[in-house]
């Protein structure tokens, strides 16, 4: 898992965003929000995952270390990797794409 956090850069714009999901073959994409508290055990996907979160938080584990994304951060999860999900009190809303080989 990668991940870009917006302390640490300008924040994205959405339309850039989109730009990037279609020049790096990301051609599934849509808006998502997920309810507040909600927990995902390990699991992993058969696709790449890019995703902009807008609103809300989610702490993503993919090994033993968690990370927390806010809006403005962008999260990567390559296709296999196995990951937890923790969504925040107030939920969870991103632009996900997904990447299938």
């Amino acid at each position: 898992m990668t991940s870009t956090s917006s302390a640490a850069t300008p924040p994205i714009d959405r339309a850039a965003f989109e730009a990037r999901l279609v020049r790096e073959g990301y051609l599934e994409s849509e808006v998502k929000t997920i309810e507040a508290g909600k927990v995902v055990g390990e699991h992993s996907h058969d696709f790449d995952v890019l995703a902009l979160v807008l609103d809300g938080e989610a702490t993503i584990a993919c090994g033993p270390v968690p990370q927390t994304f806010r809006a403005g951060d962008i999260v990567e999860v390559a296709a296999g990797v196995v990951h937890t999900e923790h969504y925040g009190p107030q939920g969870y809303t991103f632009l996900v794409g997904r990447r299938r080989s």
